[in-house]
């Protein structure tokens, strides 16, 4: 079997500024939802069967308290945020297994999961639906890929080394040393793409870096100046780092089994009959008669 992770959070993004409004029974802003629904249905309909999805449902996580500069919902469309938790209901009520992260992050809960499904002999691939190269972390081999479903692009081992210039392994060193604004550290002062590539694919990880750049087994472009900036900040980098981390312990259940699609829920007709969204309980349906 194959098992589908997808990131709810950067699908309702995706289809929040990508469709014009439209509005519930209610009046509420609803498109992005009714734009997830009919993604994963369509997933669902390519031949999926087995699919987990982590959304953000509270944004802040334990990383707001490790530093005070992490990424929070400031500054979050208010249409956006209120989609999240009808989102969640409305998965749950197509019959798609849901992990809603409230200590945890959406990339956590896809972590942990693609870790839970490798240990089942019966998993042929895990695909990460996600173009987040925070999870290019998770990849294993041609087992556990990354897709971007946007782009029809699956992201292998060999293609995150090709991409990053370094192993998955060492994605959240790579990070921590050249700093991800998405999520709100900076990195390390004059530690580039390339010369993060260059002596990370030497060492591996941070803690193996010399403070000494004499005893450097590389030499990138101002390697003294990137020598001194990790030995005064030697912490920082490591607080980085442990933010790139993601967590293999949010709470998604034991089995990857339990993600099959059985069908939608009663209240799903409710739902669409709220989201003003016929169609999408007529795919559902119909889906469901071709797999019983």
């Amino acid at each position: 079997m194959k098992v589908h992770l997808v990131d709810g959070t950067y699908e309702l993004f995706r289809h929040f500024f990508a469709l014009p409004s439209q509005v519930d029974a209610h009046g509420r802003e609803i498109a992005a939802v009714r734009g997830v629904l009919g993604s994963v249905i369509s997933m669902l309909e390519s031949g999926a069967t087995h699919i987990g999805v982590a959304t953000d449902h509270v944004v802040e996580s334990f990383r707001n308290d490790l530093y005070a500069g992490y990424k929070t919902g400031e500054g979050m469309e208010p249409t956006l945020l209120e989609q999240f938790h009808p989102l969640e209901d409305a998965l749950g009520a197509l019959g798609v297994t849901v992990w809603p992260m409230v200590e945890f992050e959406a990339d956590d809960g896809m972590a942990s999961a693609a870790a839970i499904a490798s240990t089942e002999s019966a998993v042929q691939q895990i695909q990460i639906c996600t173009p987040d190269k925070d999870l290019a972390q998770c990849v294993d081999g041609t087992r556990i890929v990354q897709l971007d479903r946007r782009r029809n692009l699956i992201l292998d081992e060999s293609s995150i080394l090709q991409k990053f210039g370094v192993p998955p392994a060492s994605i959240p060193d790579y990070l921590a040393l050249v700093g991800d604004d998405a999520d709100g550290f900076p990195g390390l002062p004059g530690w580039g793409a390339k010369s993060t590539a260059t002596v990370l694919a030497a060492y591996g990880r941070i803690e193996d870096i010399p403070d000494d750049v004499r005893a450097w087994t590389v030499q990138p472009r101002g390697a003294r100046r990137l020598a001194a900036a990790l030995a005064e900040q030697r912490s920082d980098a490591m607080l980085f780092k442990r933010l790139a981390t993601l967590r293999l312990d949010a709470p998604v259940g034991r089995s990857p089994h339990e993600w099959h699609w059985a069908g939608a829920s009663r209240h799903f007709a409710k739902m669409c009959e709220d989201l003003r969204a016929p169609r999408l309980l007529e795919r559902a349906e119909r889906l469901a008669r071709m797999r019983s």
